[in-house]
């Protein structure tokens, strides 16, 4: 068994990083998912002139003073990235690879730097489709796999894969170089549907095709309705309520991946109210046992 945490917070954004300063103020035991830069948008802004007490500061000065506040407050980041999310009744399961973490409630601030997936990746999921090249790579032993990468980090899996299966092919969506094991064959084209009956069958690309049994999706981050099954999305965005409460109970959202303004501020504020909330939520918890 896992140790379970209170609060699941899924970003390291504005919002991710406020409603992480917030629940550790209110003494809840908290683990934060993210990346090591905290936050890829934050670090390419020239200026940022419209967050309070920071005045025409650059974006890496800001990320900078972020990352000094939450290590005064001991706060950690695991940098892993959570390929599913599922509700399990009193807590959360945190799928990180081989891994699994539990919270009893979660915080999604995962920002909308995701990529739109394809035509039936979705309808595919789990029927051949699969964000977890090492968790699922036994099941394609023998078999015929593509892999779509869109960051460096695949290549590793890549390789493994290519260790089981009998054909590797590796469709890169990014320049670079692809330090590949001899046995994968990369394919230079734009991935464009997912197709099959019952299972996948084959990709279909801007210039032909390939006949597949598998196909690992391996981005930076998925959307949030591919990260958290049956969270209810509107205009592309997660729902919530002023509380930053979610369809799903104990789950709740801040940032950017709730909708506009897409602003640093605004996303810090719904941080504060998401970590406030889920804080209420577990309180309440306590109170009825």
């Amino acid at each position: 068994m896992s140790d379970r945490y209170d609060i699941a917070i899924v970003g390291t954004g504005p919002a991710g990083l406020e409603a992480a300063i917030n629940a550790k103020i209110r003494n809840k035991n908290i683990i934060v998912f993210g990346n090591k830069d905290l936050s890829p948008k934050l670090v390419k802004a020239a200026k940022v002139n419209n967050f309070l007490g920071f005045y025409n500061i650059s974006g890496v000065d800001l990320k900078n003073q972020f990352a000094n506040h939450i290590a005064a407050m001991g706060i950690g980041i695991i940098n892993e990235k959570i390929n599913n999310i599922y509700a399990m009744g009193e807590y959360f399961a945190l799928m990180v690879n081989e891994k699994v973490y539990e919270a009893k409630t979660i915080i999604l601030a995962t920002g909308i730097e995701y990529t739109k997936p394809l035509k039936g990746e979705e309808e595919y999921l789990g029927k051949g489709v699969g964000y977890c090249a090492t968790c699922d790579a036994p099941l394609y032993k023998g078999k015929t796999v593509v892999i779509i990468g869109y960051n460096k980090e695949s290549i590793e899996e890549t390789n493994y894969v290519n260790e089981l299966s009998t054909k590797t092919y590796y469709i890169p969506m990014y320049r670079g170089e692809y330090n590949l094991n001899k046995g994968v064959e990369i394919i230079n084209g734009r991935p464009l549907e997912i197709v099959g009956e019952d299972v996948v069958t084959k990709l279909i690309l801007d210039k032909g095709e390939i006949i597949t049994d598998g196909i690992f999706m391996l981005r930076d981050s998925v959307s949030p309705s591919q990260l958290v099954p049956g969270i209810e999305i509107e205009e592309g965005h997660i729902k919530v309520d002023r509380d930053m409460k979610t369809n799903i109970e104990g789950c709740y959202a801040a940032g950017d991946c709730t909708g506009k303004p897409y602003q640093y501020m605004k996303s810090a504020g719904e941080g504060l109210v998401a970590a406030a909330s889920a804080v209420s939520y577990l309180d309440r918890s306590h109170e009825n046992k």
